[in-house]
């Protein structure tokens, strides 16, 4: 019944079509009989057909319109089984923090934390090198397709060695197995396919998984490494040549990492910026392949530029409010 209160009427329906305006308005009669199905279908560790089909909405991110992977297929599913998963997140997020299993390096769909936090934490690390002399390095790492590529096999056993085991651990499996998927562009839907791997972007689930699987990348790395969900940033003072070789050492341990779990990094979408002005402008690769260095790079939003001034960001955000104003402007006209 808590969860039914909380549901917002203006989301959409899954491909069972039913709304949560309708399942809100009789949450009172229904709500026992949800409780007996979510506990019949953790007790037998079975997920109705329909809860694992999902209408896909493209949503634009960046670069050009022309290209697929430039849109996040978001996942339009069932409401109802929403709600159990909500109750299973709650349940497991209260485990991992608890127990700290999720290492303070995410940002990401944690409580206390957020775009806002990860930017903060960066900006002060790397302004505080700079002001104690240090020239510094960061590496803006971009996954491919990363939670569209999860291994299911490999994803049970990471929750199994963070203790999620036992019927949940096998309704989470079966939650992602026998998945299907459909397009669906202004009014019009493609063709059934299969889901062979990945969580689905869209659903509730699927964030907290995501953060468990990628959770051991940080192992043996000697540089700081920041991440909100699949963005990652690798950074560090770079005084020396050693230091650089360390960074560098640190960019081979996440490719290896990458290979081992199927879960490969778009090494021409990863970017190096330099700070300092006595800063030598190493070089970095990654799979004999160097490394784009630039200036300036869009990190959760936020314009960083490589003499940590603000001025890009403010004019991209005059010019956008200017924008729109221009439109409120013509509107009312």
């Amino acid at each position: 019944m808590k969860y039914l209160s909380k549901l917002r009427p203006d989301k959409a329906a899954g491909v069972d079509e039913i709304s949560p305006w309708f399942l809100f308005q009789v949450k009172d009669c229904i709500s026992y009989s949800l409780f007996l199905l979510f506990c019949k279908s953790l007790d037998e560790r079975v997920v109705p057909t329909d809860w694992k089909c999902a209408n896909i909405s493209p949503i634009y991110k960046k670069g050009s319109k022309n290209k697929v992977d430039n849109y996040r297929p978001v996942s339009l599913t069932s409401q109802i089984c929403k709600l159990l998963e909500k109750i299973i997140r709650d349940s497991i997020v209260h485990y991992l923090e608890a127990n700290a299993l999720i290492l303070d390096s995410q940002h990401g769909f944690r409580k206390g934390l957020s775009c806002l936090s990860n930017l903060l934490t960066i900006l002060d690390l790397v302004s505080s090198m700079i002001d104690s002399g240090n020239n510094v390095d960061v590496i803006f790492m971009d996954f491919a397709k990363a939670f569209d590529k999860v291994p299911h096999v490999r994803l049970g056993r990471k929750l199994e060695s963070h203790g999620i085991t036992g019927k949940l651990h096998e309704w989470i499996m079966k939650w992602l197995s026998g998945r299907k998927q459909r397009v669906y562009i202004n009014g019009f839907l493609s063709l059934w396919k299969s889901v062979l791997s990945g969580v689905p972007q869209g659903s509730v689930l699927g964030p907290i998984l995501f953060l468990i699987y990628i959770n051991d990348i940080d192992f043996n790395i000697q540089n700081y490494l920041l991440k909100f969900a699949d963005d990652t940033k690798l950074f560090g003072s770079v005084t020396s040549t050693g230091d650089q070789l360390l960074m560098q050492n640190d960019l081979n341990k996440l490719w290896s990492w990458s290979v081992d779990w199927q879960m490969l990094f778009n090494i021409d979408k990863c970017k190096v910026m330099h700070f300092g002005r006595k800063n030598t402008l190493f070089s970095y690769q990654l799979e004999g392949k160097y490394l784009e260095n630039v200036s300036e790079e869009k990190d959760l939003g936020i314009i960083i530029s490589n003499d940590l001034k603000v001025s890009k960001q403010c004019t991209q955000a005059y010019a956008k409010a200017n924008k729109m104003l221009g439109v409120i402007k013509r509107t009312n006209y």
